[in-house]
């Protein structure tokens, strides 16, 4: 029986091993670039622009912030849902306090939530009595700070996310 040699088979295995590594190595980047770098949607509010991650599915507004460890300035997350209610929020997960503040259609601030503290869990669910169709999740303070208080209108960038608002 005539066995390769290790002179021909060496390259070979050489070339399999590292394609190998090179499909897992592009596809952890491709993961970690698509987790960490949400595209953002302007928002503007009292005195402060905000760019918020988007949250329009089920899945995505269930996850809100939770596991998220420091927000950027200006920064936190915007849920949109398909029909105006009276949207409960809750702090599961959560590792820092919040500000949270409730849009309805017109894009007015039909209710805020200041500090809510992350030790609430899931014991405590925020929820405004009008309806709501957006729910904006800022870092603790941020509210106060630009100035939000009920009836204040936000405007969103058109541009931004194709236009789906």
């Amino acid at each position: 029986m005539n066995r390769p040699s290790i002179a021909t088979w060496r390259p070979a295995t050489t070339f399999i091993l590292i394609s190998g590594l090179v499909i897992i190595l592009v596809s952890l980047v491709i993961s970690y670039v698509v987790t960490n770098f949400k595209p953002t949607v302007a928002v503007r509010g009292g005195s402060a622009v905000y760019h918020l991650w988007l949250a329009d599915t089920e899945s995505e507004r269930k996850q809100g912030l939770s596991g998220v460890q420091s927000l950027p300035p200006g920064g936190g997350l915007l849920m949109k849902f398909d029909e105006d209610n009276t949207h409960g929020i809750w702090m599961k997960d959560m590792l820092l306090p919040l500000d949270i503040v409730w849009l309805n259609k017109k894009k007015e601030v039909v209710y805020i939530v200041k500090n809510a503290s992350p030790e609430l869990s899931t014991d405590t669910v925020f929820a405004p009595k009008d309806p709501a169709r957006y729910v904006i999740e800022l870092a603790a303070g941020s509210a106060e700070k630009a100035a939000l208080k009920k009836g204040t209108v936000m405007t969103f960038d058109e541009n931004d996310q194709g236009g789906i608002w």
